[in-house]
């Protein structure tokens, strides 16, 4: 079995290589003009990013000076210190790393399981259901938060991190859509020989699905952790104890009702944003590869 899936996982492997290989193109001048409309297009959406940490280091006087300046004039790294000792970052920071954490390990293994199914094993209603599951990702969450409160005030998980864990990590429309496109390319062969050897479905599964599956769970793990990360709305709707803040529950305190801490929030937004830009630097080709693969497999 594990030839089996070892044998399986080269095949995809050097497949994805020749494909590489096949996609680089020599430059071309003529090229130039379109890669300067999209250097152009990368500094505008830089732009808002790299003016939220410069300002961060500005006094509030710079923020709103008039004509504006991306570069600070006086440096004040006070800003930071400040942030840091009005508000209790280090208890955010965790309940939001455990919290992402959480929803990406159980999500990714659900998500692998229902992919599996829909791909694999065939029952009435299959592709009825499949359409139904995906029809929900036309339904913004916004319609569906009153409903989902009722639920959890029922079962006792408002002001709980139990409300922002269970639901996303149990359902994810997208998840599966992703991981069901690459369960329906992996050789159906595969599962024969290894049924032939007296695997059944939960052994083809973990021996041979889930390890073909890595770069795809490494793009869908990384998509779900930013989504928690950023997690806002529904943190506003069911958390009420400072205690249980998440990090952009934080972040928005800085923000008053007649008046704000302008200084501060830079600084605290730009401490909120440190660990995604990290995971995009440090997981970047394996984010790029998830997203051309699948655009490959749709």
């Amino acid at each position: 079995m594990t030839t089996i899936s070892t044998l399986g996982a080269n095949a995809v492997e050097t497949v994805a290589h020749e494909k590489d290989v096949r996609t680089r193109r020599p430059f071309k001048w003529t090229q130039i003009p379109l890669h300067l409309i999209l250097a152009v297009g990368a500094v505008g959406m830089a732009l808002p990013f790299a003016w939220m940490v410069f300002s961060s280091f500005k006094p509030l006087g710079e923020i709103f000076l008039q004509p504006p300046k991306l570069l600070p004039i006086q440096w004040a790294p006070e800003n930071y210190t400040n942030a840091l000792a009005g508000a209790n970052f280090g208890r955010a920071f965790f309940n939001s790393i455990y919290i992402s954490l959480t929803v990406v390990v159980v999500s990714l293994f659900t998500c692998a399981m229902a992919a599996y199914g829909f791909a694999r094993i065939r029952f009435p209603g299959n592709n009825l259901l499949f359409t139904i599951f995906l029809a929900t990702l036309m339904v913004p969450g916004q319609l569906t938060v009153i409903p989902l409160y009722i639920i959890m005030s029922k079962i006792g998980w408002v002001d709980t991190h139990l409300a922002l864990i269970v639901p996303p990590a149990l359902f994810s429309a997208f998840g599966v859509f992703l991981l069901r496109q690459y369960v329906r390319g992996i050789p159906i062969e595969l599962e024969e020989a290894a049924a032939i050897d007296g695997a059944g479905r939960i052994r083809s599964f973990f021996t041979i699905i889930l390890p073909l599956l890595r770069t795809p769970m490494v793009a869908l793990g990384i998509f779900t952790f930013l989504a928690q990360w950023n997690n806002f709305f529904y943190a506003l709707i069911f958390l009420n104890t400072e205690d249980n803040f998440t990090i952009p529950l934080l972040v928005n305190q800085f923000k008053g009702q007649y008046s704000s801490d302008w200084t501060g929030l830079m600084a605290a937004a730009t401490l909120a944003a440190a660990p995604l830009l990290i995971v995009f630097i440090i997981a970047q080709r394996q984010i790029v590869e998830g997203i051309a693969l699948s655009g490959s497999k749709t």
